[in-house]
């Protein structure tokens, strides 16, 4: 008589060490899992709904301000503070972290404040600019105690007998600055664009602008190229300019103005334009013509915009009083925040560890929302770390089913904020009706339509 044994390796049935999960053997064969799909998909569309149950983006909001928040800057080498400047003259440099105030300087300016950046030279000096025609510069290691915090008990006359490290006057009122990643120099922007050494008094370039009766909205220096410069007119221009031969090397003139500018940290010859027709554009430096994507979801102008330390995502706060988070590449369905008080949003900005993004609003709030709605903000052990990945996994494989996909794309807009939406489709399609029908019954049909990308450049000069 013979007898067959089935022998096994402990091996492959125990733990491989102390600790260790007991090894499961699985048979993949499908067809002792008939129900796995169906099993797969619920399991998709309860991750989905469960993404939506748990979105709750917004954090805390920073007071202090009592007009609108025009600029905002994160300090380098920081992953907690951030600086701000209001149409009062009023700074503030918040702690993120501990949501307080670290600095707080009263009446900086005479007016309000249109730009503010950090210096990566001197990490603690902080320069800002605005409608009285100067730039200060102010060291913020001066004017916070030795534990970091505002001192409550010396009141606001602590703060008025603080001076500048230095003041440079100007001829017109400022609208942006932005400091050099290595030298000690700074780029201002009025009717023209001028170079300042910290060290001297006086400019020490002055480009004028192809249009010298138009202003200059924004500007921001290249992130590989630091000699390069890039900006933004109300004349409907983005022009480079090489601050070391003090010229124009590029200008592009575009169909609609362009607010704001901001370079990605990861491609360097990507730039991202805020523009007055509701839209964002990115555009390669290496050509020009055509923007590489249109990114469509405001339905009034874009006041700002900053890209992710990543470089993957974007965010962009717009006249429409929302604050709407992109992905790269993908040109529509962003992520919408928005609350009942908060107004038009004049500036938006990444924390510098990319899970925070802050907005800034005509109001004077200083909002800060969280860079993914539904993050959880308490410690995550590494078993909750692994379903959270596992159902991610889950959506983005189903993301094409028609019920989660539903599911993931729902947001609540507000009502007048919709109504917009519904107004600005209805008169897009109007348009486009309309000039199929000019095509059709006129000899404009002969040649063939343009496409939407090639008409938002009008022009490139070299």
């Amino acid at each position: 008589m013979k007898i067959k044994v089935l022998q096994h390796s402990p091996t492959d049935h125990l733990p491989a060490r102390r600790g260790d999960p007991t090894p499961t053997s699985r048979n993949l064969d499908p067809d002792m899992h008939p129900f796995a799909r169906a099993r797969e998909r619920m399991r998709a569309l309860n991750a989905a709904k469960m993404d939506r149950m748990f979105a709750k983006p917004f954090v805390a909001a920073l007071e202090g301000h009592i007009d609108g928040v025009e600029a905002m800057a994160r300090r380098p080498n920081s992953l907690a503070e951030v600086a701000s400047a209001s149409w009062d003259g009023e700074i503030i440099v918040h702690d993120i972290a501990r949501r307080n105030h670290v600095v707080k300087i009263d009446n900086a300016h005479k007016g309000k404040i249109s730009g503010i950046c950090w210096s990566p030279y001197e990490e603690n000096r902080l320069l800002s600019c605005g409608s009285d025609m100067s730039v200060k510069i102010w060291d913020t290691a001066n004017l916070r105690d030795g534990d970091g915090d505002v001192s409550m008990e010396a009141g606001p006359s602590k703060f008025q007998k603080q001076k500048p490290v230095a003041v440079f006057n100007g001829k017109f009122a400022f609208n942006s600055i932005d400091h050099h990643r290595h030298d000690p120099i700074f780029a201002t922007a009025s009717s023209l664009l001028q170079v300042w050494d910290e060290t001297k008094t006086t400019p020490i370039s002055n480009i004028t602008h192809p249009t010298s009766h138009e202003s200059i909205s924004s500007l921001r220096f290249a992130p590989s190229e630091p000699s390069v410069l890039a900006s933004v007119g109300s004349d409907r221009t983005f022009i480079l300019y090489d601050i070391r031969t003090s010229t124009a090397e590029r200008r592009t003139i575009l169909s609609f103005r362009a607010n704001a500018l901001s370079w990605s940290p990861t491609f360097p010859t990507t730039v991202l334009l805020a523009s007055e027709d509701h839209n964002l554009y990115t555009f390669d430096l290496r050509q020009l013509k055509t923007p590489t994507q249109i990114y469509k979801g405001h339905v009034s102008a874009v006041m700002s915009c900053d890209w992710s330390p990543t470089g993957t995502e974007f965010v962009s706060g717009g006249w429409d009083r929302t604050v709407r988070i992109w992905k790269e590449g993908v040109g529509k369905q962003p992520e919408i925040y928005h609350t009942k008080r908060m107004q038009r949003v004049l500036s938006t900005l990444y924390s510098s560890d990319a899970r925070y993004v802050l907005s800034g609003s005509d109001e004077g709030n200083v909002r800060i929302w969280k860079a993914r709605a539904s993050d959880k903000l308490a410690v995550v052990n590494t078993r909750e770390k692994a379903a959270m990945e596992y159902r991610d996994a889950l959506r983005e494989r189903w993301k094409f089913d028609d019920e989660i996909g539903k599911v993931s794309r729902s947001r609540r807009i507000p009502k007048p904020v919709h109504k917009t939406h519904l107004l600005k489709h209805t008169m897009l399609d109007a348009r486009r009706v309309k000039e199929e029908r000019r095509r059709k019954h006129t000899r404009a049909g002969e040649s063939k339509p343009t496409a939407e990308r090639k008409k938002v450049v009008i022009e490139e000069q070299s």
